[in-house]
């Protein structure tokens, strides 16, 4: 495996290795424990990494085809209530080459594959190539499935502008069955109760959105799509809304256009038709190097809108790679619809063939490399993990931390546990709870630096969140993640 480490860049970001694995081709964590990381590997399996230890959380690889083309397992999704239910999804290419996304069920660091039930069966045929293949929850709870054209030279199959198919799209369902369907279409989908066109369909015209994602506070939707010979795109639908998606219904043009050119593709929807009548990309970029610094390569690895303080001046930027450059860059993304991305810059980090970003719950940012290597983008140190959490009536958004001294403990023995509310100001003196396996655990009063310290003694692997108490006069609440402790069982001489 080769890459190249950059320097740092202004703002100290650097590359922290994780570790190596078969062929990664994403990552992301349990929702209520960000320390919890699940990779997916292509061949089928996905390992659980905690606490420096890896081990096999499920293997489909009897189920997965791979690795023709692009075939494989390409992303899961645990479901935001996955720390209650374990259910979480799959999008993988199975045997018959078609496109699959199921669910599954996870009882602690094991799941069961015999648990599998399949949600949507995408028929892919002719090619082996632009299967898409993200799945990611949006902030309206609903899951969210991206899938290629279907292959081949300027979308030969006509699938992406025809909203008769899943192909080219972005899909948006309620992963939970209805009635004799396997999944429950969302009410105000787009096309939802049309006389033809299929209700499932989010936004179209996409040629192989590997990649999208939500910014985990504003809600909006960034998707990297990949180009074909021309240019490569990042396409942005800001959120209107809390809890609210944007961009339902957008059409970005492919194969009518590719980035902000028009497409080579012979598809008669496209006959008649303007620029105008498609929704462009924030932001494209060529092939061939234009020379001072700006982007190129050849195949886009879209990312996420930065939300992990520690990065510094990254904070807020949109984040992207390209597969053949290496370059990791960030941009700013416009804050309405319509507007173009701007100050698009070198973060002067080199990788050797990166294949995706992921995100853990505590928006730290990752990315994996085909060489198999596994890195999170670090800066300055944080106190815990800011979870996104509680609004008050001011707009101000609370995060409440948790952490321990040590991580495991001697049986019988107390661990100290320190949890912490911030921003502080406005918050000293309120009541934070200790829960301990979901059960209250003893109240505490916040002191003049929003902390508090707790020492529970502890005879078995445990749990503990906090959670600011809330009260008559002032109803505000926010819990933080899990922290687990777990028993040294080391022997002392």
């Amino acid at each position: 495996m080769l890459w190249a480490l950059g320097v740092a860049s202004a703002q100290a970001i650097s590359l922290q290795p994780l570790g190596v694995f078969d062929q990664p081709t994403f990552v992301t964590s349990d929702p209520a424990n960000p320390d919890r990381l699940f990779v997916v590997e292509r061949r089928g399996a996905i390992k659980l990494a905690e606490d420096g230890g890896v081990g096999t959380f499920i293997d489909l690889s009897p189920v997965v085809n791979c690795c023709t083309g692009e075939q494989g397992l390409i992303s899961m999704a645990p479901a935001p209530d996955f720390a209650t239910t374990g259910r979480f999804y799959v999008n993988y290419t199975d045997n018959a080459g078609n496109i699959r996304v199921d669910e599954l069920t996870a009882t602690g660091d094991l799941a069961d594959p015999l648990s599998r039930r399949s949600v949507l069966d995408i028929p892919h045929p002719g090619s082996d190539n632009h299967y898409g293949g993200q799945l990611q929850f949006g902030p309206d709870g609903y899951l969210y499935v991206s899938t290629g054209d279907g292959g081949g030279v300027n979308d030969p199959f006509h699938n992406a502008q025809d909203p008769d198919r899943q192909l080219g799209k972005i899909l948006r369902i309620d992963p939970r069955p209805s009635g004799l369907s396997n999944y429950t279409v969302p009410p105000d989908n787009p096309f939802a109760g049309g006389p033809a066109d299929d209700d499932t369909i989010w936004n179209l015209g996409l040629r192989n959105p590997f990649r999208f994602s939500f910014d985990r506070f504003s809600g909006g939707m960034a998707i990297g799509d990949v180009g074909q010979n021309a240019r490569e795109e990042i396409d942005w639908a800001p959120s209107t809304a809390p809890g609210v998606v944007g961009g339902g219904g957008a059409n970005y043009g492919w194969s009518c256009r590719e980035g902000l050119l028009a497409g080579l593709g012979d598809d008669p929807a496209c006959i008649g038709r303007t620029a105008a009548d498609f929704t462009d990309p924030v932001f494209d970029y060529p092939h061939s190097d234009p020379g001072s610094g700006a982007a190129f390569g050849c195949s886009v690895i879209g990312g996420y809108v930065v939300r992990d303080s520690g990065l510094g001046s990254l904070y807020g930027r949109y984040v992207y790679t390209d597969f053949c450059a290496g370059d990791i860059r960030s941009l700013q993304l416009p804050a309405t619809a319509g507007g173009a991305a701007g100050n698009d810059r070198s973060e002067g980090l080199k990788v050797s063939g990166p294949v995706s970003f992921g995100e853990d719950s505590c928006g730290r940012l990752y990315v994996l490399l085909l060489g198999g290597g596994i890195f999170r983008l670090t800066g300055l140190p944080t106190p815990g993990c800011p979870l996104p959490q509680a609004t008050g009536p001011a707009g101000q958004r609370l995060h409440v931390g948790i952490k321990a001294e040590r991580r495991r403990v001697r049986r019988g023995k107390p661990a100290l546990i320190v949890a912490w509310i911030s921003p502080c100001e406005g918050q000293r003196g309120k009541a934070v709870r200790l829960l301990r396996g979901g059960r209250p655990n003893g109240s505490k009063f916040l002191s003049r630096a929003c902390t508090v310290r707790s020492h529970p003694r502890v005879r078995h692997r445990t749990m503990f969140t906090a959670q600011l108490v809330p009260s008559e006069s002032d109803p505000l609440t926010a819990e933080s993640r899990r922290l687990t402790i777990k028993i040294d069982h080391r022997r002392r001489r």
